[in-house]
C-alpha cells in the first residue's frame, strides 16, 4: 500500500511538472510606439501591393520576370521545400517505425553437417510520447519551416527593390547623357563662335583652347556616361538571369513611382510586415521550443519494440519447417545522472531564447530607423527639387545673356565658360536629386515591408 502511494505521488509529481512542456508559444514580439520617431501616424495608408507602388508597365515586366528566373529566389524557395520536408517527418514523429531485416547464416563445427538458420522479422520500434518531446520537436520544426517562408519573403522583397533600383538608375543617366548631348552641341556652338572671333582678330587663342577643353570634357562625361548604362545594364540582367543585353525603358517621369506612402503616413504596427521582424520571431518561437525539449529530457521516455516475423532458429535446435516469431518489449528510461549534459542544455537553450530576444529588439529598432532615415531623405529631396529646379532656368537665362554679351564683345569668354559649365553642375544635380527622390521612396517601401506577392 505505501509503494502504491509513493508511486501515485511521484506520478502526480510528474504531471504537474510536465504540464507546462506542452504550453504553445505566445509571441513577446512587440512593435512599441514611437519607434519610428515623429514620422508616425494615427491615420496611416495600407501598405499596397508592388505593381501599385510601381506603376511603370516595363518595369514590372522586369519584375516578374525577376521573380520566375532569380536564381537566389529560388534557392530560397528550395530551403522553404526543405523546411517544410522536416515538417512533415516531425509531424510523423507519434507513428511507430518499422523495418523488414532479414538474416540467414551457415555454421558448421568440426567438419560436421552444415546448419541453415534464417529469420524474416519484422521489426517494430515506437518512441511514446509522455513529456512533450515530440510535440515539441514538432512545433519547433514547423517554427523553422515559417523562418525559411520569412527568408523567401526577404529575398523577393529585396529582389523587387534591386531591380527597381537599377532600372531608376537607368533612368537617370538616360536623362543626364541627354542633358549632355544637348550640351555638347551648345558648346561646339560656342567653341566655332570663339575660332570665328580669334581668326577676326577679337579674341585670343588662350580663349579657343579653354573653350575646347570645356567641351572635350563634356565628351568624356558622354563616354562615361553610356559605360555606367552598360553596366548599369549588366548589373540588371544578372538579377534577370540573362545575358547581357539592353534593357528597354520608359523616360523619366513617364511612370512616376506612388508618393502616397510618403505622403499618406504609416504607423509602428505595419513594421510587423517586415519579413525580417517576423523571422526573429519565429526564430524565438523555435528557440522556446527547443528550451521545453530540453526540459522534456530530465523526464522518463518509453519505447515499445517488437518483433514478427518466420525464423527456424529455436534457440539451442533448428526447427524445419519454421514457426512464427513473436516478440514485444518495452523499455522506460529515466535519466539519473548525465554528467551534467541535461542542465547544460537546458541553459544553454535558455540563454539562447535570452539572446534571440535581445537581437528581436534591435531588429525592431532597426527597422525603424531604416523608415526614418528613407522618409527624412524623401523629404530633404523633395525640398530641393523646387530649388534645383528654379537654379537651372536662372542658370539657363544667365548663360543664354553671357553668350549674346559675348556674341557682341561685351562679355568675356571666361564669364562664358563659367555660365555654361555652372548651367551644367546645376543639371545633372536635378537629375540625380530626382533620383535620389525615387530611391529613398523604393527604400521607405522596403523598409515598411513590401507588399508581398
Amino acid at each position: 500500500m505505501k509503494y502504491r502511494s509513493l508511486f501515485l505521488a511521484v506520478a502526480v509529481s510528474l504531471a504537474l511538472t510536465s504540464c507546462g512542456i506542452y504550453k504553445k508559444y505566445e509571441s513577446k514580439a512587440e512593435i512599441p510606439a514611437g519607434v519610428m520617431g515623429v514620422t508616425e501616424s494615427s491615420t496611416a495608408a495600407n501598405m499596397v501591393s508592388w505593381r501599385q507602388f510601381f506603376t511603370d508597365p516595363l518595369l514590372q515586366q522586369l519584375v516578374e520576370q525577376a521573380l520566375a528566373s532569380n536564381t537566389n529566389l529560388a534557392s530560397a524557395r528550395i530551403a522553404v521545400e526543405q523546411s517544410e520536408a522536416s515538417l512533415k517527418a516531425a509531424r510523423l514523429g507519434y507513428l511507430p517505425s518499422f523495418s523488414f531485416a532479414p538474416q540467414g547464416s551457415l555454421s558448421s563445427f568440426d567438419l560436421s553437417p552444415v546448419s541453415k538458420t534464417y529469420s524474416l522479422p519484422l521489426q517494430m520500434s515506437w518512441d511514446v510520447e509522455l513529456f512533450g518531446t515530440i510535440t515539441n520537436k514538432k512545433r519547433a520544426a514547423k517554427a523553422v519551416h515559417l523562418q525559411a517562408q520569412c527568408s523567401e519573403e526577404a529575398v523577393r522583397s529585396n529582389l523587387v527593390s534591386a531591380v527597381a533600383q537599377h532600372y531608376s538608375m537607368l533612368q537617370v543617366l538616360d536623362r543626364q547623357l541627354e542633358i549632355l548631348i544637348q550640351t555638347d552641341s551648345l558648346w561646339n556652338a560656342s567653341l566655332e563662335t570663339q575660332k570665328s572671333l580669334w581668326e577676326n582678330g577679337k579674341a585670343y587663342s588662350t580663349a579657343v583652347n579653354q573653350m575646347e577643353s570645356s567641351w572635350l570634357n563634356v565628351k568624356t562625361q558622354i563616354v562615361d556616361t553610356r559605360r555606367s548604362i552598360r553596366s548599369t545594364e549588366n548589373s540588371l540582367c544578372k538579377l534577370l538571369a540573362i545575358p547581357p543585353q539592353h534593357i528597354a525603358r520608359s523616360t523619366w517621369g513617364a511612370h512616376a513611382i506612388s508618393t502616397a506612402i510618403a505622403r499618406d503616413g504609416f504607423s509602428a504596427e505595419m513594421l510587423r510586415n517586415r519579413p525580417d521582424i517576423r523571422l526573429a520571431d519565429h526564430m524565438m518561437e523555435e528557440a522556446y521550443y527547443n528550451t521545453q525539449t530540453a526540459r522534456a529530457a530530465f523526464f522518463p521516455s518509453l519505447t515499445l519494440s517488437g518483433t514478427i516475423g518466420w525464423t527456424n532458429n529455436g534457440g539451442g535446435a533448428i526447427i524445419d519447417p519454421g514457426k512464427l516469431l513473436l516478440n514485444i518489449m518495452g523499455q522506460l528510461m529515466q535519466p539519473i545522472f548525465s554528467r551534467g549534459k541535461l542542465r547544460a542544455g537546458l541553459k544553454i537553450a535558455k540563454l539562447k531564447q535570452q539572446d534571440l530576444q535581445n537581437k528581436y529588439v534591435q531588429t525592431v529598432i532597426d527597422a525603424g530607423n531604416q523608415v526614418n532615415e528613407a522618409l527624412a531623405d524623401y523629404q530633404a529631396t523633395a525640398e530641393k527639387h523646387e530649388f534645383y529646379h528654379r537654379q537651372v532656368a536662372t542658370l539657363h537665362d544667365a548663360y543664354t545673356g553671357t553668350h549674346e554679351l559675348m556674341d557682341n564683345g561685351k562679355a568675356s569668354y571666361l564669364e562664358v565658360l563659367t555660365a555654361q559649365e555652372s548651367l551644367l553642375s546645376a543639371q545633372l544635380n536635378e537629375a540625380m536629386n530626382m533620383y535620389n527622390a525615387a530611391q529613398s521612396l523604393i527604400a521607405l517601401y522596403i523598409a515598411l515591408g513590401g507588399g508581398g506577392e
